[in-house]
């Protein structure tokens, strides 16, 4: 679900704000991270707040970031478990296929977690995106937008 928003159409190219001149198929952290927020929130306001409590058992904050489509600090777990209120997917499955995605892309790019490391905003050492794209720690939709964009324009 999260790594779908790429084949979307999820890129910098619609916003011209950046005065960049990159390509028109210049894949963003912010664009993805926007991307993720609009997913979730729509998700969310489908759920409503209380099954985003109850069923999906999210804490208060991270129920109103959600529907407020302000996910920067979701988790992908979280993230998940939000999307699979209101797909016929289960969040264990969208997180696996999610991580399954980012390390073919990552095959495909030939890049390593250092790599990746080094090219993002985000402060983490490439064992600890490691962790993370394992799921040996939790990772945020913030983290996964700029992991996800630097894959993704690598691997064009």
């Amino acid at each position: 679900m999260f790594h779908e928003v790429v084949d979307d159409g999820a890129t910098g190219a619609a916003d011209d704000s950046a005065g960049g001149d990159e390509g028109d198929s210049e894949v963003t952290a912010a664009v993805l991270l926007a991307s993720f927020g609009t997913l979730v929130s729509e998700a969310a306001e489908e759920a409503g707040r209380n099954t985003l409590l109850d069923e999906a058992g999210l804490s208060e904050a991270t129920a109103t970031a959600a529907v407020d489509g302000d996910v920067a600090g979701v988790t992908v777990a979280d993230g998940a478990s939000v999307l699979a209120l209101t797909t016929d997917r289960e969040a264990d499955a969208i997180v696996a296929e999610l991580r399954d995605h980012l390390l073919i892309g990552m095959a495909t790019a030939v890049l390593d977690v250092d790599t990746i490391a080094a090219s993002i905003d985000a402060d983490l050492t490439g064992q600890e995106v490691q962790q993370a794209l394992e799921g040996r720690t939790a990772m945020t939709l913030g983290q996964l937008a700029e992991i996800m964009a630097v894959i993704e324009r690598r691997k064009r």
